[in-house]
């Protein structure tokens, strides 16, 4: 499955992607992208994204990712800055009746699972994405230190693309490169006949 492709929600239906938006996705090899939701759903996401979250069982949200997922711990080598600035995230979807319900369930499982999203979802922070760097541990090429830019999809209110990269020359932007080159040679492999 292409991961320029939308990536099925588990309520509600997957969510329309603007086709010209997918291309952009697509267009960007070097360059992880995602699109996400209100509710922090990955709706969509390229290549190299979907390499940059191969260590996870399933990249399907990124609360999710963050508190349920085993690897979300070791992913992000920054975890308590994460977790804090994920939980003020969705708190900011409840703000919205489209995604409330939606919303909702997904703070019941995540308060299940985690007391870290417990203790975090008791404070009340509402914010929505910074720009701020992000630190990832990724198992095949170590550590990375990204810069991500959020922008708002304006043909879909809720909607947002959300890039990562790492400035030439660095460390970083190397180990996306061989990330880039690991994943492209396994698809090269799973492709041949």
């Amino acid at each position: 499955m292409p991961r320029a492709a939308p990536v099925p929600r588990s309520a509600g239906g997957p969510e329309r992607i603007d086709d010209p938006l997918l291309e952009l996705l697509a267009a960007w090899p070097q360059t992880p992208a995602i699109i996400v939701n209100r509710q922090l759903d990955v709706l969509a996401r390229n290549d190299l994204a979907d390499a940059l979250y191969s260590d996870f069982e399933t990249a399907d949200n990124i609360v999710r990712m963050t508190f349920v997922d085993p690897v979300g711990r070791p992913f992000s080598t920054d975890w308590a800055r994460a977790c804090a600035t994920c939980v003020a995230n969705l708190r900011l979807a409840l703000g919205h009746n489209s995604t409330h319900e939606r919303v909702l369930t997904l703070v019941r499982k995540a308060h299940a699972a985690s007391a870290e999203f417990r203790r975090l979802w008791d404070r009340h922070d509402v914010r929505g994405k910074t720009h701020e760097a992000k630190a990832f541990h990724h198992s095949e090429v170590g550590d990375l230190l990204v810069e991500f830019n959020a922008f708002d999809v304006r043909s879909t209110p809720g909607q947002q693309l959300v890039v990562y990269r790492a400035p030439a020359g660095t460390p970083s932007a190397d180990k996306l490169h061989l990330l880039g080159s690991l994943a492209a040679t396994r698809k090269g492999a799973a492709s041949s006949p």
